[in-house]
């Protein structure tokens, strides 16, 4: 397989490490500094391009991709404002175009976990918190995993209506997100009330399990068309 890495930060290089060991070719790399390089690629010498790159650059990495028949499996948090004019692009290419915010297969499992909590919590009179840790270096916040973790508890317990970063608003859910170091990211959603608390956490130990599920869902988007995320790759699994 030959894979274009939109973004050769911590994310990149493990992507690329992993590749290479399972024999697969790097077709090239595109970061800032040489971001215009990316018209030197196509479907002719290219199969999938996965992009872990920074929030101002990921539109424009995708919308490329996508109107020059690469396929895209894209990880880059905090410009998802943007992605439904990318998903009419993909659409209108017939193309394919693979968004998760996490592609660890134990934060999957994890978000699964968060939802089926969440509608099991729906009688009673609990506040939520979550907390994210992540490196230094993340530029956005709060992660995109607790998004997600936030959307799904919205989605399946009706007694918060959003959420928020920081403390305060009642029937939104508190979100306090820490950079501290190299830690890879840790997620903990708690239930509390003056009675007792409940909580769950995912903790990543290393990038290694996001790469490697990155790399998983490359190989699974051959000959996949449309918009797809990992309720769909997880179904195969």
């Amino acid at each position: 397989m030959r894979i274009l890495l939109l973004g050769y930060g911590k994310m990149g290089k493990a992507i690329e490490k992993l590749a290479v060991r399972a024999h697969h070719t790097i077709s090239g790399k595109i970061e800032e500094d040489n971001k215009a390089d990316l018209a030197r690629f196509s479907a002719k010498n290219t199969d999938v391009a996965i992009e872990f790159s920074q929030p101002d650059a990921a539109f424009n990495n995708i919308r490329y991709c996508l109107e020059n028949s690469i396929p895209v499996v894209s990880g880059t948090t905090g410009w998802l404002e943007k992605k439904p004019v990318l998903d009419e692009i993909c659409l209108k290419n017939k193309g394919a175009f693979f968004y998760a915010s996490n592609f660890s297969i134990g934060v999957n499992l994890f978000f699964d976990l968060n939802e089926k909590l969440a509608r099991l919590m729906r009688p009673f009179n609990y506040h939520v918190t979550m907390e994210e840790i992540h490196h230094t270096e993340k530029k956005d916040e709060p992660s995109g995993t607790a998004i997600t973790l936030a959307e799904g508890i919205v989605r399946e317990n009706k007694n918060f209506t959003g959420w928020h970063l920081g403390n305060g608003e009642e029937h939104k859910i508190s979100i306090n997100a820490k950079r501290e170091g190299q830690v890879p990211g840790t997620h903990s959603v708690k239930y509390g009330s003056t009675i007792d608390d409940i909580e769950i956490k995912h903790t990543a130990h290393s990038r290694e399990g996001f790469a490697k599920g990155a790399l998983s869902v490359a190989k699974w988007m051959v000959n996949k068309k449309g918009v797809l995320s990992m309720k769909d790759f997880l179904k195969t699994e």
